[in-house]
């Protein structure tokens, strides 16, 4: 269980990082729509094949995209099983969703609620 724990914190960490740049967003965003070469990810973002390869191996490492090499061509498509583990994390919250502000308005209230409280028992002190 630690085991599939700690991996599973792996996966997330390694997959928030990949996702916090916008090139390798707008790569996964790219890959979502049908799979495509390196080359043909490189000259759509206007990036040079070295740069490219940076991206990409971020998004392995991160489990996002596989890669299926055919003669000298690499060609790349999203691997969902990383994106429905984020998306699951994501859901988790959900239930604690709510209207944020609501939220924040009724914390503060309770705040001040507690501090009014406290200046009154200092009073009758």
């Amino acid at each position: 269980m630690i085991n599939a724990a700690k991996r599973s914190s792996k996966l997330l960490n390694d997959a928030f990082e990949a996702l916090a740049s916008v090139r390798r967003r707008a790569i996964v965003y790219r890959l979502s729509l049908r799979p495509a070469s390196i080359t043909e990810l490189a000259k759509e973002g206007k990036l040079s094949l070295p740069a490219i390869h940076k991206h990409i191996k971020v998004l392995e490492r991160a489990k996002l995209v596989q890669r299926k090499k055919s003669g000298r061509s690499n060609f790349l498509a999203i691997d969902r099983t990383a994106l429905r583990e984020l998306s699951d994390w994501i859901h988790r919250y959900h239930a604690y969703w709510g209207d944020n502000t609501e939220t924040l308005e009724n914390y503060v209230a309770g705040i001040e609620s507690k501090q009014k409280s406290l200046a009154i028992k200092k009073r009758k002190k």
